[in-house]
């Protein structure tokens, strides 16, 4: 089994990104206001339910909001005095874009994350040991390992006097905004150009994106967020611009960059791991960092809930922009309380259905047996394009992704029993049946 999943993984990375993203998602022109939508009735969701999103969205202190499904959007809100054209910083979502710059700047040769930093900002740019700051390389920058002590008085500060040592690169995680905010010195410096510049000509003008680095802090509107996001739902691809080719770049982004914080990839946030960290703290914690939320989501997570979910099971992006929601772990730097409470409402948007039959003439599709022991056999009339699977609560715990058949067995093996939705997308339609797992 091991050898498939490694098998798979390779051949993905083999691939071009087109094979997995240009047939399904939708790209927004560059310029201009058109962008397609897809009802939200159309994925069930309940227009009491969306009241109820709205609204507490808006009691979270929130200005805009967007949920894009393969690139469409569902749902767009802004509040207040606040509209789509209202520009407002992105704060620490802004990394994970940084990212993205950093892998660009890889692959034209203009450096290399496994480089020591000081090959591009020069020695003695900490006051570490010379022989400890020589360890600490581009990649140690993008995982939060460069070992400099995150408890000096300016976590921001970039003057050698305040980047001392604390451990060695690689033995020690810690959120520091300083040595982040050099990664835009180490692009400067290797691309011999500003770093608005850089993202104009790299980035934003390529996928319609409007934006400015000030003091190490992008600006743009909401739909700039949704764009960027987008373009990682495509794997570095934007209506057949490649602007990642680096397929293992990629996926090393959002995958676990080291094993101190398994929920940290190359600057941005993962789901779905056993444990986290948080910024400030050197308490590792059980479980997921968002746990109403996808196992396979990322996310650009920013001072006072700037946030970026990109969920590929889903096909999902979702943008929130705003002044603090929630107080919690993570402190203002990188909350997550809001985020969470945004996904047991985005859980619950698909009206329960109420049908338990096996099957229905109309809808082509029929799910047996019901109740179940240890899985479903799912038939359609036409060619099953996805299939998800709901517990009770609404939270997604399975999905099959180009299917591409009219017969698919779900198994269920290790789920516990209860009333489970089944969705099966087929032919542009998303037709969902009710079912039992007993034991």
């Amino acid at each position: 089994m091991h050898i498939l999943v490694r098998l798979f993984t390779l051949v993905a990375l083999l691939l071009p990104a087109t094979f997995f993203s240009q047939n399904t998602i939708y790209f927004p022109p560059k310029t201009g206001t058109v962008w397609e939508t897809t009802s939200p009735a159309s994925l069930g969701f309940c227009p009491e339910r969306i009241d109820s999103l709205y609204q507490m969205l808006e009691n979270r202190n929130t200005k805009s909001f967007i949920l894009l499904q393969d690139g469409k959007i569902v749902l767009e809100k802004y509040f207040g005095t606040f509209t789509r054209d209202s520009f407002w910083y992105w704060a620490s979502a802004g990394k994970s874009l940084s990212a993205f710059l950093v892998g660009q700047a890889q692959e034209e040769g203009l450096l290399d994350i496994n480089a020591p930093t000081s090959t591009y900002l020069g020695a003695g740019w900490t006051s570490a040991p010379p022989d400890k700051e020589a360890l600490i390389t581009v990649r140690d920058q993008l995982r939060m390992t460069s070992g400099l002590d995150d408890g000096v008085p300016d976590v921001d500060c970039t003057d050698p006097a305040c980047l001392l040592y604390k451990a060695d690169a690689g033995t020690r995680w810690a959120y520091h905004n300083g040595v982040y905010h050099l990664v835009h010195n180490v692009i400067e410096a290797a691309g011999g150009q500003g770093l608005n510049v850089f993202t104009k000509t790299h980035l934003l003008d390529r996928i319609g994106m409007t934006g400015l680095w000030i003091n190490h802090i992008q600006y743009g509107r909401a739909r700039d967020m949704a764009r960027f996001g987008l373009l990682m739902l495509a794997k570095g691809v934007w209506a057949g611009d490649t602007l990642l080719h680096n397929q293992q770049y990629l996926y090393d982004m959002v995958h676990p960059s080291q094993m101190l914080n398994r929920s940290y990839g190359y600057l941005w946030w993962l789901n779905g791991q056993q444990s986290f960290m948080l910024p400030g703290f050197q308490l590792v914690l059980p479980g997921e960092i968002i746990p109403n939320a996808p196992g396979d989501m990322y996310a650009a997570l920013g001072k006072n809930d700037q946030k970026i979910h990109v969920v590929p099971s889903k096909g999902w992006v979702v943008v929130r922009q705003g002044n603090a929601g929630a107080v919690g772990p993570g402190g203002g730097t990188v909350p997550i309380i809001l985020d969470n409470e945004i996904w047991a409402y985005l859980n619950q948007l698909v009206c329960t259905p109420v049908s338990t039959e096996e099957g229905d003439a109309d809808s082509g599709v029929r799910v047996w047996p019901n109740p179940a022991a240890d899985g479903w056999n799912i038939a359609a009339d036409g060619m099953i394009q996805r299939v998800e699977l709901y517990a009770a609560n609404g939270r997604l715990v399975q999905a099959v992704e180009g299917v591409h058949s009219a017969n698919i067995r779900l198994e269920a093996s290790g789920l516990p029993a209860g009333i489970y939705a089944v969705q099966v997308r087929i032919d542009g339609r998303i037709i969902t049946r009710r079912v039992a797992l007993v034991r």
